[in-house]
């Protein structure tokens, strides 16, 4: 071997004659079953090709590629793997000159057939399966970098090399307390095919370029799709956050892309399987965090949303198709309901991921996808139209709550801009109790900016509030701007809230943590007297109860009342405000329990109907109230003016009994106490007559339609001499028009005796020139 070895070093252009000689020995070799000569022409074949670098190596590769494909066609386990050995030490050789000719297809194919070995002997089936793995990863490393080779990023090659190692990928369930990184594993797991297949395809991922990710990542969701592994979702993930983490880090918003692309492909496929491909994009959204997810953010969301969307229409229907029944396929309902919640889950993760600009971006999206009587061209009719409606604006709510919880902005004005804010509020008005939940959590969780919210999850009236240890900030610029801007809106909203016969504990309890957060968060000491005056007014619904409200409700709007003055007693340190505050509380706790929340706000409430029995001492006064601020500082004129909730257009639009009760009464209220009622513009009586108008007015507006068509098709069809004509007597016109204005402009304006007198008494006639007239200032440019 050593002769040979120096007289191919010192005659490099007999290489090729020596390995075609040997070449051809090892094959009659191997057809005479003389394998023990196999073996020495491969090592001869191997230390030659280790020891000789020159430049017409190429032709002796080729000899031997012919020979080691010789030892893979065998069908001897023992010369596949020796032949694949050879191959992975020719691998690891980087040659000097490139090669324009050779071709690794069969190799491909072959070392993706080992990897699938099913020999009965579980041993050297593992061999035959580690070989295959052994031989891809040569061939990878061998082509990868060499542009010249043939592409095995194609997806002809590389549908064989990725299923290959998938397959040998899929006991990894077994093992799934392992650590996600090779480096870390025992001796004895790197020699399984597992951990083997495991590392080539991080090798294999860490090398793709960005034009390359698609073709490496399509034939894994193939894979995933028909072996039916979406359902458990084990295995899909476990492939995924492999990926995630070999890919480079700029290139995660293409594996979601394809991961996006395969969820609207299969929008038809059963909920298990959606659901799957959602939960493995949840786990590669938060792995791509630290890359980037890409340009297309909104475009992210967008096909969450329209898969949540069909999922409703799927449970609905109970069809995948647009007509009920043609479908063969049974929808559970509980499996399309389990599907939209991991939409929701995938949502957050996402949104979770984004800088605080996109989540915004994110937030308004979703908000303007919900369907609202405001705008109706996103509402159905008819009673499906309802449901869907329903269901709809649930689902988006919930996306929306999942991605405010996550969302951190010291700035309210950036946080809740007023579009958002106005649909978001809206929403709120709608007769459903599940969304009037929801619109409420999703704004405390914008305003709890410092973890303030579950300390007012409970209802009570605690006499130290020194216990619930409160981050206190003081109200900066910024929220002073934002209250002024849209503080009667959120009054409003809460008051009109508090109206509802629907609300249940939870409702109340959200109000109170809202009017809680306000003053904590937001407030100055205007806001401070709005939300005493707006408690107070809610305390006068309860005691009236035009609104015919329940028991409980009442009873939940007075301990309500009572729970916040409590606190916000407290937070004003004013000790003559405490005391009134404190004495209402004693006395409701001898005479009438039922209007605390220790009694209301408990599993078995402990209610009473004898309203009109109560005494004075056990309300709130607003003339108390007004009195003991007042002589603080605070604006006693504003704490003795009653609250009046501001009638807005939104209330019309509503569809709700409820609320267009609560307009007739507002408009009486402000005609009878409001100062300001001859400024304000009486609402507007719908008649018979007004209804004519406007149907009218519709086809005026048609007539007017067809007279600017007529004029359009006038001036392009008419002949040039009478458009000229037409032009010139309505110019004629107009210059006559201006004539009269001049006339006016320069005559002199009339003295107090008609005319104007000179200094000899004679009349004057002659006009003052314009530019000697003066003009008021309004009229100079």
């Amino acid at each position: 071997m050593e002769k040979l070895t120096f007289y191919a070093l010192s005659a490099p252009e007999k290489l090729d004659r020596i390995g075609a000689y040997l070449s051809e020995r090892l094959i009659r070799d191997v057809s005479r079953h003389r394998y023990g000569y196999v073996c020495i022409a491969m090592e001869a074949l191997d230390q030659l090709l280790m020891a000789c670098h020159c430049q017409s190596i190429n032709l002796f590769v080729e000899s031997f590629l012919k020979m080691v494909a010789k030892l893979l066609e065998s069908e001897k386990p023992n010369l596949q793997i020796l032949g694949t050995n050879s191959f992975v030490k020719f691998a690891n050789i980087e040659e000097d000159t490139p090669s324009y000719h050779r071709s690794y297809d069969f190799f491909v194919s072959r070392f993706s057939e080992m990897c699938h070995s099913s020999h009965e002997d579980l041993d050297i089936r593992t061999k035959i399966r580690m070989s295959g793995i052994k031989g891809l990863q040569g061939v990878v490393r061998k082509t990868v970098n060499d542009e010249l080779q043939a592409n095995i990023w194609d997806p002809q090659h590389m549908d064989k090399i990725v299923p290959s190692l998938l397959f040998n990928l899929q006991h990894v369930e077994e093992a799934e307390s392992r650590s996600p990184s090779p480096l870390q594993a025992t001796e004895k797991e790197k020699e399984s095919p597992t951990e083997l297949a495991e590392r080539c395809l991080r090798e294999l991922l860490g090398r793709a370029a960005y034009g390359n990710i698609k073709n490496a990542i399509k034939p894994v969701l193939i894979h995933l799709d028909n072996h039916s592994l979406w359902e458990p979702k084990i295995f899909a993930t476990c492939c995924f956050r492999i990926i995630m983490y070999s890919i480079q880090p700029q290139h995660s918003h293409l594996v979601i892309q394809q991961l996006l692309g395969h969820l609207d492909a299969n929008s038809k496929s059963a909920a298990t399987v959606r659901a799957g491909i959602v939960e493995v994009l949840s786990e590669a959204a938060v792995i791509a965090a630290s890359g980037s997810v890409g340009p297309t953010v909104l475009e992210v969301f967008n096909t969450l949303l329209r898969q949540l969307r069909l999922s409703i229409d799927y449970a609905l229907t109970g069809s995948y198709d647009c007509a009920i029944g043609v479908s063969t396929k049974i929808i559970k309902e509980h499996e399309e309901r389990m599907f939209q919640e991991a939409v929701i889950k995938t949502i957050g993760s996402f949104a979770s991921t984004l800088p605080t600009y996109q989540q915004s971006e994110v937030m308004v999206f979703i908000m303007n996808k919900v369907p609202l009587p405001s705008s109706q061209h996103s509402m159905e009719a008819g009673k499906a139209g309802e449901n869907r409606n329903r269901l709809t604006q649930i689902m988006l709510l919930k996306s929306l709550l999942q991605v405010s919880v996550g969302f951190q902005c010291s700035n309210m004005l950036t946080a809740l801009p007023s579009a958002f804010l106005d649909r978001l509020l809206s929403t709120a008005l709608l007769e459903d109790a599940d969304i009037r939940l929801f619109v409420l959590e999703i704004l405390l969780s914008f305003i709890d900016r410092h973890g303030n919210r579950q300390k007012f999850s409970t209802i009570s009236t605690i006499s130290d509030i020194s216990v619930l240890k409160l981050k206190v900030d003081k109200c900066s610029r910024q929220d002073t701007v934002f209250m002024k801007k849209h503080g009667q809106q959120l009054y409003r909203h809460i008051y009109l809230i508090c109206k509802e016969e629907s609300n249940v504990q939870a409702h109340y309890e959200a109000l109170y943590s809202m009017l809680m957060l306000i003053s904590i968060e937001l407030a100055n000491e205007e806001v401070m007297v709005d939300l005493i005056r707006l408690v107070l007014a809610v305390q006068e619904v309860a005691q009236l109860n035009e609104d015919n409200l329940s028991t409980y409700n009442r009873c939940a709007l007075f301990a309500l009342g009572a729970a916040y003055l409590n606190l916000i007693s407290q937070l004003t340190t004013v000790p003559t405000f405490c005391q009134h505050i404190h004495e209402v509380i004693q006395m409701r706790q001898k005479e009438a329990p039922y209007l605390l929340p220790e009694d209301v706000f408990v599993e078995s409430p402990k209610l009473s109907k004898s309203f009109d029995r109560l005494g004075p001492e056990v309300f709130f006064w607003q003339s108390k109230i007004s009195e003991v601020l007042g002589g603080s500082g605070y604006n006693s004129d504003r704490l003795s003016t009653p609250y009046i909730p501001q009638l807005t257009d939104e209330d019309r639009l509503s569809k709700r009994k409820s609320i267009g009760e609560t307009i007739s009464l507002q408009v009486e209220v402000e005609s009878r106490n409001s100062p300001e009622r001859e400024q304000r513009a009486p609402a507007e009586e719908i008649t018979y007559e007004t209804l004519k108008k406007a149907i009218d007015s519709v086809a005026v507006e048609e007539q007017e339609r067809e007279r600017r068509r007529q004029v359009v098709e006038k001036f392009q069809k008419a002949p040039f001499e009478e458009i000229a004509a037409h032009c010139g007597a309505r110019a004629t016109l107009l210059q006559s028009k201006l004539n009269q204005i001049f006339e006016i402009t320069i005559r002199p304006p009339p003295s107090p005796s008609g005319t104007i007198t000179a200094a000899y008494g004679q009349p004057q006639n002659h006009s003052i020139p314009v530019y000697e007239m003066k003009f008021p200032d309004l009229c100079v440019y």
